[in-house]
């Protein structure tokens, strides 16, 4: 903790910055796309795809079984079976199933790629405040990325967590021992990552991918949000960074809103 030390003293200090893992460290949602687009191929040998809308069909279903799956490729990968069974009228073969089920084992393994300057961008920020790593997902997978990703030693801590809400990032807070305003997070997603830091009183840098999971854009953030910064690449982290931490080290706190 030696770099957030400095700051101890300083309530208004943003003395821990998160990070997301999918789509901010790593590729994921590519992936993500490219099985959904062979998952409409499958149906598409026993349905209409315009007529059945394959495509919505599978969210909602997916998003129905997130409070018993949770996040991650098994959660999907279940959820496609089922609605490929609702869409076909249980007429799917199990070879089909089968296929299903090799779409995601082949998910499961596919290698993390980091995007670009991420590395560079996450040293710069860990050389001048303490950091952490904030992701969810399927235990066993995203341990086998943070493991293959080769940043787990820059990391203070390392926490994967089945939701990304007010109540996850309020028992955090409390391990860590800080108030939200020393807090700021950074992540692709505004519903998981940014909007519910700002609502707590935290700070958020929004980095989009080019992809995004409908179901994380699900959120709304009120415009010219003083606490939030957004860039467009890895590279423009550390600025936006240290931006946002001389405004807290001013004290100029504006209210929390999201």
């Amino acid at each position: 903790m030696q770099n957030a030390q400095a700051h101890a003293h300083d309530d208004n200090a943003i003395r821990l910055v998160g990070f997301d893992g999918d789509d901010t460290l790593w590729r994921s949602q590519d992936y993500f796309d490219a099985a959904q687009v062979e998952f409409e191929g499958i149906v598409g040998g026993y349905a209409d795809l315009g007529d059945v809308r394959v495509h919505e069909h599978l969210y909602q279903v997916e998003k129905r079984n997130l409070a018993l799956f949770g996040y991650g490729v098994k959660g999907m990968a279940l959820s496609m079976i089922e609605a490929a069974l609702q869409i076909t009228g249980q007429r799917m073969s199990g070879a089909d199933v089968q296929r299903i089920v090799a779409l995601a084992k082949s998910l499961l393994q596919h290698p993390v790629e980091l995007l670009p300057g991420i590395r560079e961008a996450v040293e710069r920020i860990a050389a001048e405040r303490d950091v952490v790593l904030i992701t969810k997902g399927d235990l066993f997978h995203q341990e086998a990325k943070v493991r293959q990703s080769g940043l787990a030693h820059v990391f203070r801590r390392i926490e994967i967590v089945s939701e990304k809400d007010a109540d996850t990032y309020t028992r955090l807070f409390g391990e860590f021992e800080l108030a939200p305003a020393q807090f700021l997070m950074i992540g692709n997603s505004l519903r998981s990552d940014i909007a519910p830091v700002l609502a707590l009183g935290g700070w958020g840098v929004h980095m989009p991918y080019h992809t995004t999971w409908a179901h994380e854009s699900e959120a709304e953030i009120r415009a010219g949000q003083a606490r939030m910064r957004s860039v467009d690449s890895a590279d423009e982290l550390p600025t936006a960074v240290r931006e946002l931490a001389a405004l807290a080290d001013r004290g100029r706190n504006p209210p929390a809103d999201a």
